[in-house]
Order: C-alpha cells, then structure tokens, then sequence
C-alpha cells in the first residue's frame, strides 16, 4: 500500500478533540440523538453490519457471506472504531441507527483495515483493492477536517427519517467547529442523500471491476 493511502490517518484515537457534543445528547426517544455508550459499542457494530449487508462496494470487497460475517465486523472497528473511544459515535432510539464521526486528526487502524480487507477477496478483487484504496488516499483532505466513514440504519428501520436526523445533529456539531466534512458515498442514493445535506462530489473512485464510489466534500455553514 502506498505512503499517501497510509499517511492519512497518523494520530491515535486517545484525545476527545472538541466536538459540540451536547448538541448531539437527547433524551432515550426514537428520534433523539446521543453518544453510543460503552457498553452499547458491540451492538451499534451488529446494527452497522445489518445496514451494509447489501452496500454495494463493502459487498464487492467481502462478497462471500461467511467472510462478511466474520471480517466486516472488525473491518469496522479499524475503520471508524476510534469514534468510539473520542466519543463522537452517535445513535438514536435503541440504535437503530448509528453515524461514527472521526474528528480533525484521528484517523484509521489502516494496517489492520487493509489486513482484514485483502483477507477476504477473490484473486479479481483482490488485484483491484490496492488501486482502490490508493485512490481513496489520494482523495483523502489533507486540512483538518470531519469525516464520517459509516453510517447506517438497520433496515426494517430504514425509511423513518433515522438517518437524515443522526446526520442533521452530526452536521451542526461540526459546523459549530467551522471545518468541513468529508465522506465517501458508496451507491448513488446514499450519494443524493449527502447532497441534499449539502455534500458535493468532488470525485469518483473506481478500479478495475469495483463498484463506483464518490467521495464528497461539505464546506462548513
């Protein structure tokens, strides 16, 4: 794996940098907003296994259901874990839906999220994954800024709004902080949600046989 793709993310999840966190606590309702708890971690992982069961490009890297099953779980925790431990996981109601913000500065576990991702593939995919995560390195903003790895709702409580209101909340927060936003959006319609919440593509990310997928950029407000 390239430099640029491991130099993205070179600060450990140790420090809770300043995020805007008490407008992201609510009352225990279905659609108020708070931090995952401790205890509640392994559980917001399962609902975020649930949501991607069908995304088109985690699918294209751990196709085989078992592989899913097994690597996707702690693919998530070297990805976007540290918004765990800074405190900026956010779910509602009995995390049904969970957002994991990475603060300005702390990135991923990257050697044990490549690890897992190249464990998984078919030799096709497999030739395709370097190309594909050095393109997302190579897109990756090198200013300070938020960024939003996973987000997902369980799906039989997809369609209630869940999700836009974790973003909303998620989305005040850091315009709070005056940084942008980033993520990648992995299908066009998670690609036209993030417009509507004011994301702009800045891009398309796509090697060989994989799935397309388009980072966006969302300038503070």
């Amino acid at each position: 794996m390239t430099d640029r793709w491991m130099a993205r993310s070179n600060v450990s999840g140790d420090d809770r940098p300043g995020c805007a966190g008490a407008v992201l606590r609510g009352h225990d309702s279905m659609n108020s907003v708070r931090e995952v708890l401790p205890v509640e971690r392994e559980r917001a992982i399962s609902t975020l296994t649930l949501a991607f069961a069908s995304d088109p490009v985690v699918r294209w890297v751990f196709s085989d259901p078992l592989a899913y099953s097994t690597l996707w779980p702690p693919f998530i925790e070297a990805f976007a874990g540290r918004a765990f431990d800074n405190g900026t996981a956010y779910t509602v109601g009995r995390i049904l839906a969970v957002t994991l913000w990475l603060p300005p500065r702390v990135g991923s576990d990257d050697a044990s999220m490549l690890a897992l991702a190249f464990d998984s593939p078919e030799d096709s995919v497999r030739a395709d994954l370097d190309g594909f995560f050095e393109q997302m390195g190579h897109v990756h903003p090198s200013f300070d800024h938020w960024y939003l790895p996973l987000a997902g709702v369980d799906p039989p409580a997809q369609g209630r709004g869940l999700g836009s209101t974790l973003l909303r909340h998620g989305l005040e927060a850091v315009d709070q902080s005056g940084l942008p936003a980033y993520l990648e959006a992995t299908s066009p319609r998670n690609r036209d949600l993030y417009a509507r919440h004011g994301f702009e593509e800045i891009g398309v990310i796509q090697q060989g046989g994989s799935p397309p997928m388009w980072p966006m950029l969302r300038q503070p407000r």
